[in-house]
């Protein structure tokens, strides 16, 4: 069975979020009190409905239970945005996120049990400075305050070099946990101690970030 997302509210940001999810061949239900938003998106998703999210009866005419995740991507309404969140986790919702206009509402969500609470802008935004930084760093996602997992074309002073010689985990606290190899190989999970950096290829790692910065990673 396909997994199932529901997203709540059809802004710049859900839309981003649900054409994403239906790109990858998910299952995509948005939801929008915004009629003209619900038709501009209703092609580009599996469903698309015109509901109040703040609505307990408007919720309760889909099967919250189904969906692997539900993502609250109303923008400034704050008061819809916890009020659909209450709702959400009433009806047993598997796994929420929410988007949050500041700290103060992040702080409600977390407190009435949204499981992950984001700030897209304000991520983007690291992003952004991290990339002109560090302009070999793909992606970078933040485990917790002190972990993270990038993503990294291979620097040149590891090159033809094998995981063994480079001995990351003991020198710097930094595992290897996946090579993708420009010339179209499909991305080795777990390498081995013997395989070799070629050039370009894309190395994932995870470590605290004080290891990643003495790479120069981050």
């Amino acid at each position: 069975m396909n997994k199932q997302y529901l997203v709540i509210g059809a802004g710049r940001f859900g839309t981003s979020v649900a054409k994403t999810l239906y790109d990858l061949g998910r299952d995509v239900m948005v939801i929008d009190d915004d009629e003209e938003k619900i038709q501009l998106i209703s092609d580009e998703v599996t469903n698309a409905a015109q509901a109040d999210a703040s609505s307990e009866a408007c919720l309760k005419a889909f099967d919250i239970k189904d969906f692997n995740a539900v993502v609250i991507a109303i923008g400034d309404d704050v008061q819809a945005s916890i009020m659909a969140a209450i709702l959400l986790i009433e009806l047993e919702a598997k796994y929420i996120v929410a988007k949050a206009k500041d700290t103060l509402h992040a702080k409600v969500l977390e407190k009435i049990g949204v499981n992950r609470v984001v700030f897209p802008e304000r991520e983007m935004g690291h992003k952004l400075a991290r990339s002109l930084v560090a302009p070999s760093i793909i992606d970078m996602i933040e485990l917790s305050d002190n972990y993270s997992v990038v993503e990294i074309v291979a620097p040149d002073h590891m090159i033809n070099k094998s995981l063994k010689e480079l001995d990351l985990r003991a020198r710097h606290g930094v595992s290897v946990i996946a090579l993708r190899r420009k010339n179209g190989d499909k991305t080795k999970i777990s390498p081995v101690a013997e395989d070799l950096i070629e050039k370009e290829d894309i190395i994932v790692a995870i470590g605290q970030n004080k290891h990643l910065k003495k790479l120069d990673w981050i």
